[in-house]
């Protein structure tokens, strides 16, 4: 009797053998990686930061004002993040599952393929902290925000990077062949980082569109990490962090089931 693809994860300490295979690859690649995954975002912040910053001047947030390169530079690390995670948890994992068997190379070993899936989330996550890491020190080196508390910047942002990793995975299982993708990036990336308060408040939203914002997962990461570039704790962070954290258990155990559905075709 086939087991159902629904069944609970099978996971062990199996996964860090594939995670360091990833890291050792990609150490030979590191700085043309990090340099590609910095740019974009550094754009985004001069281009809107200081050119829209200069007409927009300041933004209020709640009871407070601040000027707008810092409230985009804390939705833009939180998109950056979002970005870094999804690109590896599709193309990179795309590569190493269907293009180049990678994944087929390593189930010859002791591994079950439920380590595979989890070494492939963690390793994207990985990748987004490290890409935020270095847009941080930029951002720092700017005089953006000196903020002690964003040292808790860090693990919301590696929260933020497993949970987008994870709804990826989703869709590396679906997919056919590259092209897939921009359907994911299409529809689903590209509006949720105009409706998540990166560019601009939500509150500037209809109201029914603020209300869907709320629950998506890059509009809970933001909102964990823009006060922290102010200075200030989150108002409701035990809300945030479980919105995540059911996208990341829930999108996990969604791409596990269609991952084993396409291995056991």
């Amino acid at each position: 009797m086939s087991q159902s693809i629904w069944r609970a994860p099978d996971l062990s300490l199996r996964w860090w053998p594939v995670f360091l295979r990833n890291l050792l690859v990609w150490r030979k690649l590191a700085i043309p990686s990090l340099v590609g995954n910095i740019a974009e975002p550094l754009m985004w912040l001069v281009a809107f930061g200081y050119g829209m910053g200069a007409l927009v001047g300041q933004v209020r947030i709640g009871d407070a004002n601040v000027p707008y390169i810092l409230f985009l530079a804390s939705g833009s690390i939180c998109m950056s993040a979002m970005n870094a995670a999804s690109f590896e948890a599709l193309y990179s994992a795309f590569s190493r599952m269907h293009v180049q068997k990678t994944w087929d190379g390593i189930m010859n070993a002791p591994v079950s393929l439920d380590n595979v899936v989890l070494a492939e989330m963690l390793w994207a996550a990985f990748k987004a902290l490290f890409t935020v890491t270095a847009i941080l020190f930029v951002m720092l080196a700017l005089g953006i925000s000196h903020s002690p508390k964003l040292l808790a910047a860090w693990p919301v942002l590696l929260g933020a990077g497993i949970t987008f990793s994870c709804i990826a995975l989703i869709f590396n299982a679906l997919a056919k062949g590259y092209d897939f993708f921009t359907y994911y990036f299409t529809l689903f990336l590209t509006p949720m980082m105009f409706l998540s308060g990166v560019f601009f408040p939500r509150e500037q939203l209809p109201g029914p569109l603020r209300i869907a914002s709320d629950w998506l997962p890059l509009t809970n990461a933001v909102e964990l990490v823009r006060p922290l570039f102010m200075d200030q704790w989150p108002a409701h962070p035990l809300r945030h962090a479980l919105v995540l954290l059911a996208y990341t258990v829930g999108a996990f155990w969604v791409a596990l089931a269609l991952t084993r559905r396409r291995f056991a075709a």
